[in-house]
């Protein structure tokens, strides 16, 4: 399919007010995408190269991980200039360019805004820390030592050890969720809520349709500073935090997931409004991921879209396991949006992470892309790259290098996207990548891929197209939810369309019956099974069976 054609299936989509729902997301890590000027590093005129690769995977909207000012202490994850381009990753124009290029290929552009903390250099900090009556002294969160000098509380950092940090300016401790080098903003403070919507308009005005959250639920701590409690170890669990960080003993009550973070984002969704934008949030919290997606999307008047963490989990999700979610879902987010994902630059990969075999891979896929909710995919997803394994000497994620061996890091999925299969770096760079690019990826780059007509990036491309032409699957509803064995099934609707889906999400071959009516196959290019002689569906193991109600 050309990308003008894919451009006529979508034409009046993108125009739609809610364009976002249902919308496929496709993100991008910049400094692993394509590396333009040779100096090992992805930047903003590489991703413009490609933009006409993403738009022929027929997805509607690209999500950039953060590109801003940064010491590149957590990789652009602690930025102290919200406003401007890192030169690593070229400069303002560069970015418009972007902009205008990704329009005219009709997809729309999200960028990742981390508001709930900055770099301990960004001018604010370094203001605030200088004294306790400069202009920001009160931007981040200080607090007093405990008598015997120890931590205000007892919180803990994701990244490991207590979340404070003494300053010998200010005699003082300063919050942080992550790095130290990362103190978090204090949003009881007034005008650190109008700056932060302030950097919000300066992107919206240069053209952006939306934002990913970072950490959507960090926002506001409790003014009180009160302790956490102890978490049951019976409920302690290692999708935000590695199984080896005391992260996970703690239930975290007051260092994040604070109501008053509600009306913050009704302020931000006011901003959105004015420019016909969306957000997608990030919602870190091991317990209460589903609920408090539910609670941040519902109203239309906070964010969009939230997406948790349970399928970004250690275990690949059994048919049980999908239906227990999506129930929940149902449960305490009915009025809100979910946005799924199977990988992001943050776990490892699902192919590895899952073990999954290629009909495994493409079953999955299948799945997410007939789920209610939107849609990310991770940059070679679509090609089904593993987990890459590095060596300690190669680690640059302070993660991994805190955590090593135990818990090796968040680099193994950070290697460069691989586009050619005969070149030392894929493709990515003619220069000494910042990461190594993985050997065992090459054989899946994309020009090997375009060329086999049974790959899993052609898969990806099907999966989407389906989706995009039936609106039941892209906004419709979702009921009869149903497990027998390891088949999952359900209907999506939509005025004038009702389609009935089933995944064999096993090794084994399964069978099941149609609800009662007339149905036409559908998905026939994703191995889609037909109904039988014999009346009933035969699935062969890791088979999907779609059909639309005639």
């Amino acid at each position: 399919m050309t990308v003008q054609s894919l451009l006529q299936a979508k034409s009046g989509l993108e125009h739609h007010p809610d364009w976002w729902r249902g919308a496929v997301i496709y993100q991008i890590y910049p400094r692993s995408y394509q590396d333009s000027n040779g100096d090992g590093i992805g930047d903003l005129r590489g991703i413009i190269e490609r933009l006409p690769y993403i738009a022929s995977l027929g997805v509607d909207v690209i999500w950039i991980s953060p590109f801003f000012t940064s010491p590149m202490k957590d990789f652009g994850y602690d930025v102290s200039d919200y406003c401007d381009v890192d030169p690593m990753f070229g400069t303002l124009s560069d970015f418009d360019a972007l902009v205008k290029t990704a329009h005219r290929l009709g997809l729309k552009v999200l960028i990742d805004l981390v508001l709930s903390h900055s770099s301990d250099q960004h001018p604010w900090f370094i203001e605030s820390r200088s004294s306790h009556d400069n202009p920001r002294a009160n931007w981040y969160v200080w607090a007093e030592a405990k008598p015997d000098g120890t931590p205000p509380n007892n919180w803990l950092s994701i990244f490991g050890g207590s979340a404070w940090a003494w300053d010998s300016t200010r005699c003082q401790y300063y919050l942080h969720n992550f790095l130290a080098s990362q103190p978090d903003l204090n949003f009881h403070e007034p005008q650190v809520q109008e700056e932060l919507l302030n950097v919000a308009r300066f992107w919206l005005e240069r053209g952006v349709n939306g934002f990913r959250l970072d950490t959507i639920n960090f926002y506001v701590h409790d003014y009180d500073l009160r302790d956490n409690p102890a978490l049951p170890p019976e409920r302690r669990n290692a999708s935000i935090a590695p199984a080896v960080n005391p992260y996970n003993h703690q239930e975290h009550l007051y260092d994040k997931n604070r109501p008053e973070n509600l009306e913050f984002l009704r302020r931000f969704r006011a901003v959105l409004d004015t420019y016909d934008a969306a957000a997608v949030g990030e919602v870190g919290d091991a317990q209460r991921g589903l609920e408090i997606m539910g609670e941040y999307t519902s109203g239309g008047d906070k964010v969009q879209m939230c997406y948790a963490f349970e399928f970004l989990a250690p275990d690949a999700p059994s048919a049980a396991r999908v239906a227990a979610v999506l129930r929940h879902v149902d449960h305490v987010a009915a009025e809100g949006w979910a946005c799924w994902a199977f990988s992001n630059h943050d776990v490892v990969r699902h192919i590895s992470r899952w073990d999954l075999s290629p009909a495994a891979a493409r079953a999955y896929a299948t799945l997410l892309l007939c789920l209610r909710g939107s849609v990310c995919l991770y940059q070679g997803e679509e090609l089904g790259l593993q987990e890459a394994e590095l060596r300690f000497q190669d680690l640059q994620d302070p993660y991994g290098i805190q955590f090593w061996p135990e818990f090796k890091g968040r680099d193994g999925c950070r290697t460069p996207m691989v586009w050619t299969s005969d070149t030392q770096n894929g493709g990515f760079s003619q220069g000494n990548p910042w990461l190594p690019v993985a050997r065992e990826h090459l054989h899946l780059a994309v020009d090997a891929q375009e060329r086999a007509p049974d790959a899993l990036l052609h898969h990806y491309r099907r999966a989407i197209a389906l989706r995009h032409a039936h609106p039941a699957l892209k906004r419709g509803s979702i009921n009869a939810l149903s497990v027998s064995g390891d088949v999952l099934s359900f209907m999506r609707t939509d005025a004038g369309e009702e389609l009935f889906c089933a995944f064999n999400l096993s090794h084994d071959p399964a069978t099941l019956y149609l609800p009662d009516g007339r149905w036409q196959t559908i998905g026939q290019e994703l191995n889609s099974s037909g109904l039988g002689e014999d009346g009933l569906v035969h699935l062969g193991p890791w088979q999907p069976c779609l059909v639309v109600r005639r």
